[in-house]
């Protein structure tokens, strides 16, 4: 698996990511640091306990990482909650968030798969 491969899989848009951070090993390096990043974490929390400010920080957080690396279809549902959050309709919120953590969770597993794959290469 390349990281053209890895991009395909999550429906993210490789061209552009590429593009955006100028070389390939920059957007490696960035994929793996969102890996890290606690931004979702944070907002699963922050609806969970019907924090919704909190959860419109995090998940406007979430929207420009996603929106810097180029991950389309998590941007789509993180920009969408950002809207819902913004304009206080929660319960929209919360309709929206199963798409989202699905995107979230796809994106991960496929990194993680990526990054494995490309640990046994060395």
């Amino acid at each position: 698996m390349n990281l053209r491969d890895c991009y395909m899989n999550f429906d993210g848009n490789y061209e552009d990511a590429l593009g955006r951070l100028g070389c390939e090993k920059t957007v490696e390096k960035f994929l793996y640091k969102f890996l890290e990043d606690k931004s979702f974490n944070l907002l699963e929390v922050s609806m969970r306990n019907e924090n919704y400010d909190e959860a419109l920080r995090a998940t406007h957080t979430l929207k420009g990482i996603c929106q810097n690396l180029s991950f389309t279809q998590l941007y789509e549902s993180s920009s969408l909650m950002t809207g819902a959050l913004r304009g206080r309709t929660w319960e929209k919120a919360i309709e929206i968030m199963p798409q989202l953590t699905n995107d979230y969770c796809q994106i991960i597993s496929v990194i993680e798969k990526y990054k494995r794959f490309k640990a046994e290469q060395y």
